[in-house]
C-alpha cells in the first residue's frame, strides 16, 4: 500500500488543519461562537460539536472578557487542569484551581457520602472569585453548581463549561446548567471530557490573548 504524506511544516501543522475543518463543515459557523467550536473539533476530530455546542447568549464575550479581567479558572480533573495555558492565563493575573487531591476535600466527600467534585465546586465557590468553570468529567460538579445556585450559595460564575463525558446524569446536568442564569458553554448529550474543557479555556484565552501562545 503506498501512503502520501503531506509536507507541512510544523509551525504550521495547526493552521492546516483548521483549513481542513472549515473545508469539511457542513455549514458556516457563527461567528462570535466559532473560535471555540473549531478549536473543540481540533482537540477531538469530532464534528459533532459543530451542532452539539451550546452557548448561551454572548458566553464567548462574556468568558474572554472574565478572562482578561484576571478570573481564576476551576477544573474538575487534574488532566483538564493540565491542558490549560496556564501562561497566558497568568498574563491576565489568573490561575487554575484543581481541589480534587485535597485531602479535606475527599475527607468531607467521604463523609457526607458525595462525590470529591461536588465538594471541590463548594470549595471553589467560598474563595469569592470571579471564576470560569471548566467541567469536562464530573456530572456532580454541575449538579452541585445547579444546587447552590437554586440555594442562594453560588457567587454568579463568570463561565461555566458543562462539558463532561459518560452516561450517568450527564445528559441531565447539561440541561439544568442551561437553566441557571449565567454565561454557560454546554455540549449537549453525552460527548465531553477532559480535553474539550481543557480546550474551550485555551480558545477564550488564545481570543483574549489576540492568539498570543507564551
Amino acid at each position: 500500500m503506498h501512503v502520501e504524506l503531506q509536507r507541512v511544516a510544523p509551525a504550521e501543522i495547526e493552521a492546516r488543519s483548521m483549513e481542513i475543518i472549515r473545508s469539511e463543515l457542513k455549514r458556516p459557523l457563527p461567528p462570535e461562537n466559532e473560535a471555540v467550536i473549531l478549536r473543540a473539533i481540533h482537540t477531538t476530530a469530532d464534528f459533532d460539536y459543530a451542532e452539539n455546542l451550546c452557548f448561551s447568549s454572548d458566553a464567548v464575550k462574556l468568558g474572554v472578557e472574565a478572562l482578561r479581567s484576571g478570573a481564576d479558572i476551576v477544573t474538575d480533573t487534574t488532566m483538564a487542569m493540565s491542558g490549560i495555558n496556564k501562561r497566558v492565563l497568568a498574563k491576565f493575573g489568573g490561575q487554575v484551581h484543581n481541589f480534587i487531591a485535597d485531602a479535606e476535600v475527599a475527607a468531607q466527600a467521604k463523609e457526607r457520602g458525595v462525590t470529591r467534585a461536588a465538594v471541590s465546586m463548594e470549595r471553589a465557590a467560598a474563595m469569592g472569585k470571579s471564576l470560569v468553570y471548566a467541567i469536562g468529567n464530573a456530572p456532580t460538579a454541575l449538579v452541585r453548581l445547579y444546587e447552590m445556585w437554586q440555594d442562594g450559595t453560588l457567587p454568579k460564575p463568570a463561565l461555566i463549561i458543562g462539558v463532561p463525558v459518560g452516561f450517568v446524569n450527564v445528559v441531565e446536568a447539561k440541561e439544568l446548567t442551561m437553566e441557571m442564569d449565567c454565561p454557560w458553554i454546554v455540549a449537549r448529550g453525552r460527548k465531553g471530557g477532559s480535553n474539550l474543557a481543557a480546550a474551550i479555556c485555551n480558545a477564550l484565552l488564545y481570543t483574549a490573548s489576540q492568539n498570543e501562545r507564551e
